[in-house]
């Protein structure tokens, strides 16, 4: 993972917002959340959600599946995985 990657989904997951959405969609699991689902537990305008959804998935983070009307989110937890490896390689060795 080159680092700049690294960088950039550290910066998303620094936003508390964003963090909490991340939160919500790893505890989801497999079947992840519909947005309005993700609204309701956060409490935030649907433009705010939308804007921090877009910002994850850019940072590759989360992405998302439509199933008829409803729009699905899902965490990207291999992404993740990703940073904490590189952490663990680059920055964590003695």
């Amino acid at each position: 993972m080159k680092q700049e990657l690294a960088v950039k989904r550290m910066a998303e997951l620094g936003h508390d917002t964003r963090m909490s959405v991340y939160r919500l969609l790893v505890k989801a699991g497999n079947n992840g959340l519909p947005v309005g689902e993700i609204q309701e537990h956060l409490n935030v305008s649907g433009s705010t959600l939308s804007h921090h959804i877009h910002r994850l998935m850019h940072a590759g983070l989360v992405r998302q599946e439509r199933d008829g009307r409803t729009l699905y989110c899902f965490a990207e937890l291999d992404a993740l995985k990703e940073v904490v490896n590189f952490l663990d390689a680059e920055c964590c060795t003695l």
